[in-house]
């Protein structure tokens, strides 16, 4: 889930020829102009008091975001959230932000290529890893959290948050879980015309169920394994249909900027924002931009164009178009796995060659089918002979591309250096929810010796490694 806009980017009434132009303003025609963009969340908890439990905002979260700003120059970002709260941080063209129930994201700046993404995503280890440590709290990477409860977890002071946590209920029954308990590591693609946007958009939704295999980690609810590689992408097919997962027109030629916001216009929203307050809204779009909206106090609201950049990001399709490309069937995976992700995903989408050969993979599947294999990818990842030759496949084709592009590190290896720890895995047959099931066992619980045994398995930076 990505910040919303702060303040709206225009309060004139929206016109038809501006839902198509904030995608094509977003065009880069040089290829060598395109970047990556990655970003991940982690789960908080509590070490110190030998409770381990989820953070709380005030105690733990924002001691930590303080400690960020004293410590490595990080800013207050533009967003607060009730009463002034801190809840997001800026430097150098990254940020910082909660997610509902305290997961802590990094939103890494656009750069060039993976080594420098993976040195940025390396540095914030380091930093949350210094931090959380003496203030002993762990940060978890799970793609779902492995032993709280949905009342445990604690909500962070977002005013949007409460408009959802009232709506998403009406819409599916895990709305709240997928708010409170998940979290994802994504990447970010530029595309230089329409039609390229449209070409990587299909193969993304394509392969995007592989990629949920490859980083499948979320076994465990409540303490139990409860047979599922990634939990996180279950969860998402009950939250609200007509917003998440596969969309049946993106295998349909041909593509065009308006197919998408067709799709768009036709969701309904979550809420407009007007002087820093959340107004719930839950019609259609498309029917808000035709007739406006008149609010409790009598105020009429016509559509704008920050309006309608805050609606595309409520969306939550497994692919979603924004100013980019945005690649969101992952599960949050330990740092040793974490570059991975916009390697394989720049390797497949930044390779005229790779991309072909990748599709291909796919390409002869009609929609029921290419819903079978995502609930197979899910459910078994690379459990599955069908799934695990089709990734090995996959990487291997990333592999080429970025071979390919030769770009390399001081050390003289190119990006394709990444997917090592995802060959390493496609060999063994084992997804990174299968080394946990390994480590932990079936029925840790969670008891103290059960959450302990969570936060070895899927520890990610600070406290909670001392007694091993």
């Amino acid at each position: 889930m990505s910040s919303t806009p702060e303040t709206p980017a225009s309060a004139a009434p929206l016109q038809p020829e501006d839902l198509t132009g904030f995608f094509r303003r977003a065009e880069r025609p040089d290829p060598r102009s395109h970047k990556i963009g990655t970003e991940q969340e982690k789960f908080g908890v509590v070490v110190a008091d030998g409770s381990y439990r989820p953070v709380e905002y005030e105690a733990h979260v924002l001691a930590v975001m303080r400690a960020f700003m004293e410590r490595f120059g990080w800013k207050p970002g533009s967003e607060r959230g009730n009463d002034g709260a801190l809840i997001s941080l800026e430097r150098d063209g990254a940020s910082i932000t909660l997610e509902p129930g305290g997961q802590f994201e990094l939103s890494g700046k656009p750069l060039a290529d993976v080594h420098q993404t993976c040195q940025e995503f390396t540095q914030h280890q380091r930093e949350l890893h210094a931090v959380s440590q003496e203030l002993g709290i762990a940060w978890l990477a799970s793609g779902f959290h492995p032993f709280a409860t949905r009342e445990e977890v604690h909500w962070m002071p977002k005013p949007r948050y409460a408009v959802m946590r009232a709506y998403l209920p009406t819409r599916g029954q895990r709305g709240l879980d997928m708010m409170l308990r998940t979290c994802t590591v994504q990447a970010n693609f530029d595309f230089a015309s329409e039609q390229q946007a449209g070409t990587r958009f299909r193969l993304a939704m394509g392969v995007s169920a592989l990629t949920t295999a490859l980083f499948a980690n979320s076994p465990y609810k409540e303490g139990e394994d409860r047979g599922f590689a990634s939990l996180r992408s279950d969860n998402w097919t009950d939250v609200d249909a007509a917003r998440c997962g596969l969309l049946p027109w993106a295998f349909e030629a041909p593509f065009s900027y308006q197919r998408y916001i067709d799709w768009a216009l036709d969701v309904p929203m979550f809420f407009i924002r007007r002087q820093g307050r959340y107004i719930p809204l839950h019609v259609p779009f498309r029917q808000y931009m035709a007739t406006g909206y008149v609010d409790p106090d009598g105020v009429r609201h016509s559509a704008t164009q920050g309006d309608w950049e805050l609606h595309l990001s409520t969306l939550f399709p497994e692919i979603r178009l924004k100013p980019y490309l945005e690649v969101r069937g992952c599960d949050s995976v330990r740092q040793s796995v974490v570059c991975a992700l916009p390697a394989l995903w720049k390797g497949l989408l930044y390779d005229d060659d790779a991309s072909e050969a990748a599709w291909e993979l796919v390409a002869g599947l009609d929609f029921g089918e290419r819903l079978a294999l995502w609930a197979e990818c899910r459910q078994a990842a690379l459990a599955s002979p069908r799934v695990r030759a089709l990734c090995e496949r996959l990487v291997a084709i990333a592999r080429g591309g970025l071979e390919r592009a030769d770009i390399r590190d001081h050390r003289g290896r190119t990006e394709s250096f990444f997917l090592d720890s995802l060959d390493a895995l496609v060999a063994a047959g084992t997804s990174p929810a299968d080394v946990a099931r390994a480590q932990v066992g079936p029925h840790p619980g969670r008891d103290l010796a059960g959450r302990r045994a969570f936060v070895r398995a899927f520890h990610f930076a600070g406290a909670g490694l001392e007694d091993t």
